[in-house]
């Protein structure tokens, strides 16, 4: 199906808007200092018996610091910081564990940075070792770890499988050597299809791949023969992300060359290039930016209404409590958010004081409680019961009316209620998040508000 005429798109102020992606409700930028480390106790220690929960540790480390990535990373070239800040996550780890209950079930552990497989084999074995151990662990466990192809070999990808790795998300961005040489992100295809070869024949049955659009020197044709090099990997689901160029956020941004960046026409231009040969390759659409083969989990979890959306994207986890471990991770509770130290320094201070490194956060209303599900809803389903929404949060369907009804004027033709379902008609990938604004009572009146990524 061919999008809406680009005059439309631009008349609803796509191209020019700064949206949050939506990861979390309040968006991350609106969380504060009010929330600290008693916060957390209390949150940890009300999780019920027998509760799933999942578990996200961050690896900041890097061998080279990609300069499109936006994310808390730091450099080094030697192992020495390493084995610290291994010692703090285990550290870390008992902290929590003194606050929760024994027979809660580790639903999900994913592995997340930086580059976690910068540890060497014995601190990965050692890590996942010690998450393995800390509690319970559900049959239907998911370890999901990010590797990077040039910084990993088959000890380090052994050592994964025999701890129970059963996804490994690779970073691709792009394969196209230009494109690679200007977001200083060197990674040819052959070293990307040899680490798959040992991932697979290590007995790891799912395989993601992440990509980016919007990069500078990106075209059209490019785009096309990095997707069909993906595809000749046999990924089992695909991120497709749009580019944050963010340089007010992320120093390094500063080294890309802005005059070589796709405008906002030519990066959408971009997106259906790949979004079409993913299709035609038999992936489902999954939310706004993820692909699946039909048999995947996380298809599946869409198909069924289960899909979920939190920091790492969309994910079949349905765990209400997620446990970040390291600097500057994030924890969701029911109660909230709680954020650890964003520097290393300051988060292994904290741990080695022997008190949870929480440095702010976000306790939630009965407010942000209903607008955080009609968001995830929303970004996962294109479409928000209003009727189950309201009954969950024990609010009469009026209320939940009069949050949606912005949204239904300001996008007429394009998101409609009948009866109690609120559904977006046209190009809902395209428009999800301009719609999820409609719902924030933290959004800023200005849609080009600077510190987020562009709508699209």
């Amino acid at each position: 199906m061919l999008s809406p005429s680009h005059e439309a798109l631009r008349s609803l102020g796509l191209f020019d808007a700064r949206v949050p992606r939506y990861t979390s409700y309040p968006p991350a930028n609106h969380f504060g200092p009010r929330i600290g480390p008693a916060d957390v106790i209390g949150w940890l220690e009300a999780v019920p018996a027998g509760a799933r929960l999942s578990l996200y540790v961050h690896v900041p480390y890097c061998r080279r610091l990609c300069w499109f990535c936006a994310c808390r990373t730091q450099g080094t070239r030697t192992d020495r910081p390493l084995g610290a800040y291994l010692a703090g996550i285990l550290a870390e780890l008992a902290l929590v564990g003194q606050h929760l209950r024994p027979d809660v079930e580790i639903a999900a552990i994913h592995l997340g940075g930086g580059t976690p497989t910068i540890l060497p084999p014995a601190m990965l074995a050692d890590l996942c070792g010690a998450l393995r151990d800390f509690r319970p662990l559900a049959r239907d466990l998911t370890l999901a770890v990010e590797i990077d192809p040039t910084e990993v070999d088959a000890e380090r990808i052994a050592v994964l499988a025999d701890a129970g790795m059963t996804r490994a998300s690779i970073g691709v961005q792009d394969f196209d050597p230009h494109v690679q040489e200007a977001i200083g992100r060197t990674q040819p295809f052959e070293l990307t299809r040899d680490v798959v070869t040992m991932i697979r024949a290590a007995g790891v049955g799912s395989l993601n791949m992440d990509m980016l659009y919007g990069l500078p020197r990106q075209t059209r044709d490019r785009m096309t023969d990095s997707v069909r090099k993906v595809l000749t990997l046999s990924p089992d689901r695909v991120a497709l992300y749009g580019y944050a160029h963010v340089p007010w956020m992320a120093r390094r941004q500063m080294l890309i060359p802005t005059e070589a960046l796709p405008g906002p026409e030519a990066r959408l231009e971009l997106f259906e290039t790949a979004a079409r040969l993913f299709h035609w390759a038999g992936y489902e659409a999954i939310g706004i930016d993820h692909f699946a083969r039909p048999q995947d989990p996380l298809a599946a979890a869409a198909r069924e209404g289960r899909l979920r959306r939190n920091f790492q994207g969309y994910t079949e986890d349905g765990a209400e409590v997620l446990i970040g471990l390291g600097a500057s991770a994030i924890s969701r509770y029911p109660q909230g958010y709680a954020q650890n130290a964003s520097t290393s320094s300051a988060w292994a201070q904290a741990i080695g004081a022997g008190r949870l490194a929480t440095e702010r956060g976000h306790a939630m209303s009965v407010d942000d409680a209903l607008r955080a599900g009609l968001i995830e809803r929303l970004m996962c389903d294109f479409a928000v019961d209003l009727e189950a929404a309201a009954a969950r949060h024990g609010l009469p369907l009026s209320a939940v009316e009069a949050i949606v009804a912005p949204a239904c004027r300001r996008f007429s033709g394009w998101v409609t209620q009948d009866g109690t379902m609120l559904r977006i008609l046209r190009a809902p990938r395209l428009v999800a998040r301009l719609v999820a604004q409609t719902f924030d009572a933290y959004a800023a009146p200005a849609l080009s508000e600077g510190r987020h990524s562009r709508a699209f």
